[in-house]
């Protein structure tokens, strides 16, 4: 039986990079009609476009227009305006394809093997439709940190700078990928790049309105993310991480999150003090892993369309190591794509969704699980390729 599943996984079909594109340009077609008549975000982010054309604050309240409220820097107003000017429809349609088509490209031009990059794209399908359902810029920071990574590894990086500016001017996510700083081989140039790329687009939205306008939204996007810090603690569809799986079940506010945040950021630094491993590529890929896992473990504003990013580090994890992985690995993958991709949808018992995952923030259990392995294995183990005879 384990012989046939092997040799199903590896039918040429199964591995056609113009099956997997299709498919995925298929889900952000189906994600686009489905939510023609129920995309908030969405509005929420062709909104900003307007309000900054016309000077009124990014941060405010609409009712006329969506609820909700923007929590992007002013910088994603610009970005998004060639999905604004167009007919509300078109520019729906034309979101979900893009954010597919970056992700897609993202890992298709990595320095992913083959089998990583089909696994990548298959075992992520089902939680890119997620993503694609809630219209979120997530899948864009997937991709930001992908070509964050691989653009260092491949010396290009005043490219690397841009995305990881973007990425942090847009979301602060995309601030995760000065992580990969050390394993830079031209860390001067990476500096440069980084404060010549955060003047630049730093000034680029003043376009829209001016300099005191954009200077202006930036504070008031500071305040915003303080307050919605505040408001997502107990929120049933925010806070899902590992801060807000144990929030939620110790029903507990008596508590800061800094208890479990500075274990955590040690946990994540201890591996860069192993510098002799900085030389292999798995362990380099292993810390990407960690980053796109930990950024959303560690967030209270992790929603459940950010899963997107942290599967796509649970797949490099299982998939770059030099040494075979066991039976308790491919039950944590397996773990992880029943609770954490599959329980937003209806393919999951909804009693278990309604009365337990969403409560208590259990997507956010199996990559937990993942991650503590992983730190483990980059803390302990030898890195280096097998010898070959």
């Amino acid at each position: 039986m384990k012989e046939k599943l092997r040799l199903l996984l590896a039918h040429p079909v199964l591995r056609d990079y113009r099956l997997l594109l299709g498919l995925w340009l298929l889900l952000a077609v189906i994600a686009a009609l489905m939510k023609m008549h129920s995309h908030n975000n969405f509005l929420i982010f062709r909104g900003t476009f307007w309000h900054a054309w016309q000077g009124l604050s990014l941060y405010a309240e609409y009712p006329m227009e969506h609820w909700d409220t923007n929590h992007y820097g002013p910088l994603f107003a610009l970005l998004f305006a060639p999905f604004a000017v167009v007919p509300e429809w078109l520019g729906l349609l034309m979101w979900c394809v893009a954010l597919t088509l970056l992700l897609y490209i993202a890992v298709r031009r990595s320095l992913f093997t083959d089998r990583q990059q089909v696994f990548v794209l298959w075992f992520c399908a089902h939680e890119l439709l997620t993503a694609l359902f809630m219209q979120q810029f997530n899948i864009a920071i997937a991709a930001i940190l992908l070509l964050s990574f691989f653009l260092i590894e491949q010396e290009r990086d005043a490219e690397a700078a841009f995305f990881i500016v973007v990425g942090t001017l847009v979301k602060l996510y995309g601030v995760v990928g000065l992580a990969f700083f050390l394993f830079s081989r031209h860390k001067l140039k990476l500096v440069l790049s980084l404060v010549g790329w955060s003047a630049v687009l730093f000034v680029v939205p003043m376009v829209l309105g001016g300099p005191d306008y954009i200077v202006g939204q930036y504070a008031e996007w500071y305040h915003s993310l303080v307050g919605k810090n505040d408001a997502n603690l107990f929120a049933p569809h925010q806070n899902i991480s590992l801060l807000g799986m144990v929030r939620k079940i110790s029903g507990s506010a008596a508590y800061s999150d800094l208890w479990l945040i500075l274990p955590g950021m040690l946990l994540f630094a201890l591996p860069y003090l192993r510098r002799e491993q900085y030389r292999f590529m798995a362990f380099r890929q292993t810390i990407l892993a960690s980053v796109m896992m930990f950024v959303v473990l560690f967030s209270t504003g992790s929603e459940s369309s950010g899963y997107i990013i942290a599967l796509v580090g649970v797949v490099v994890w299982y998939t770059c190591v030099p040494w075979q992985r066991t039976g308790w690995d491919v039950a944590l993958m397996v773990f992880a794509f029943v609770l954490t991709s599959l329980s937003p949808s209806d393919l999951f018992p909804a009693y278990l969704r309604k009365e337990w995952v969403q409560p208590y923030a259990l997507k956010a259990l199996p990559v937990t699980l993942v991650w503590l392995k992983l730190c483990y294995e980059i803390c302990t183990k030898d890195y280096a390729e097998p010898a070959t005879v």
